[in-house]
C-alpha cells in the first residue's frame, strides 16, 4: 500500500495510560496537510474501514487479528520511534506501507 492511499490512520491501544493518546496528537499534527485522520481507539475495536495500524509491539498480535486486511506498524516508543517516523514519511512521500 502508498503511503498516499492512507486516509484513515488508526492508533490502538489497551492500557488507556495516555501515550497513545499523545501519539496520536502527535499524529494529527503531521499529517494534518496530508488529508489523513487519525483516531485513537481500543485494540479489540479496531474500525473496519482503518487504513492502516498503529500500536505499540505487544498489541501487534491482538491488532492484526482485529484489523482485517489493514497493515500493522508496530512501534517500541510512543515518541520518536523509527517505525512510526518511516509511516509518516511514507504517506507524507508516497512510499510504501509495510505490514
Amino acid at each position: 500500500m502508498n503511503g498516499k492511499d492512507i486516509r484513515k490512520l488508526v492508533i490502538a491501544c489497551d492500557a488507556g495510560m495516555g501515550s497513545s493518546v499523545m501519539l496520536a496528537g502527535q499524529l494529527r499534527k503531521a499529517l494534518k496537510k496530508n488529508d489523513v485522520t487519525v483516531v485513537h481507539t481500543p485494540v479489540d475495536s479496531i474500525p473496519g474501514d482503518a487504513d492502516v495500524v498503529v500500536t505499540h509491539t505487544g498489541l501487534a498480535d491482538r491488532a492484526r487479528r482485529g484489523a482485517g486486511g489493514a497493515p500493522v506498524i508496530a512501534f517500541e516508543v510512543y515518541i520518536g520511534d523509527p517505525a512510526v517516523d518511516r509511516l509518516v514519511k511514507a504517506i507524507k512521500d508516497g512510499g510504501e506501507i509495510g505490514a
